[in-house]
């Protein structure tokens, strides 16, 4: 493990792994830097890749308050200590981190996202997203993270009888430590607004892009990942076959690859 200071002087623990031209890996929801081990592994040969934990979880500190702007400086800070250049691969609302941060103009050479769960902005998706938002806030400063983390469980479709025995694993008191992340995660996601596809911002983002999704995910997921693809200026989009959102490292590790190589 290494360490790097955000702007505001927060920790940001980090894993550099292999040798070769830098990738930083942006983790989703509820993931910490170990998640991004497996796929650092297979693409270590060829590149250089540094994972970390975002703000709020693993080794990372915590500075209050929270906001957008702050998750956006760890990544710049993580960026610079891999040369002041990379390549950035995001992992749903991680790829959502990695685009914000792509358009605010930090020194990203090439852009990959596998499943930004964005949504249309019909009327029904804001409003489950405005109420999500509203419920976690309201069960996070109530002190229930496990009742949180039902919540997002449930609505990203986990049936609630396998959350009610998830609740009993020996995994749940390492998630329930990552429960107040959540609410960072609904924030970049902007779920208080509505969590509406951020069009306008997707078009500033001029780097080489390459949007994933897997062909057994859902499809307004799939849906999504052709809507951005096609909003970005230098956008391609690619369905890896057979795939869910827990895509497996050793099915994405050759396209990313192959898409950094190219």
């Amino acid at each position: 493990m290494e360490t790097v200071y955000s702007k505001d002087g927060t920790r940001i623990a980090c894993d550099r792994t292999g040798a070769g031209p830098a990738l930083v890996h942006v983790g989703g929801a509820l993931n910490d830097r170990g998640a991004g081990a497996a796929l650092a592994g297979l693409l270590a040969e060829r590149h250089t890749v540094l994972t970390y934990d975002r703000r709020g979880r693993g080794d990372s500190g915590d500075t209050q308050p929270y906001s957008v702007d702050r998750e956006i400086e760890d990544l710049a800070a993580v960026i610079d200590a891999a040369g002041g250049s990379a390549a950035v691969y995001g992992m749903s609302s991680g790829a959502v981190l990695a685009l914000r941060g792509a358009a605010r103009g930090l020194p990203i050479t090439r852009l990959a996202l596998y499943e930004p769960p964005f949504h249309s902005g019909h009327d029904d998706r804001l409003t489950r997203a405005r109420a999500y938002h509203t419920e976690l806030t309201v069960l996070l400063a109530d002190g229930r993270r496990g009742d949180a983390l039902a919540l997002f469980m449930t609505g990203v479709g986990m049936p609630e009888e396998m959350v009610r025995q998830m609740r009993g694993a020996p995994m749940w008191p390492a998630l329930e430590a990552l429960a107040p992340t959540l609410a960072y995660d609904s924030a970049v996601m902007d779920d208080a607004a509505g969590g509406a596809m951020p069009e306008a911002l997707i078009e500033r983002v001029t780097v080489p892009a390459l949007v994933l999704d897997g062909g057994a995910s859902p499809a307004w997921m799939r849906d999504t990942a052709r809507r951005v693809a096609a909003l970005l200026p230098a956008g391609t989009h690619r369905t890896l076959e057979g795939q869910t959102h827990d895509v497996a490292p050793e099915v994405l590790a050759p396209v990313l690859a192959g898409f950094l190589a190219a």
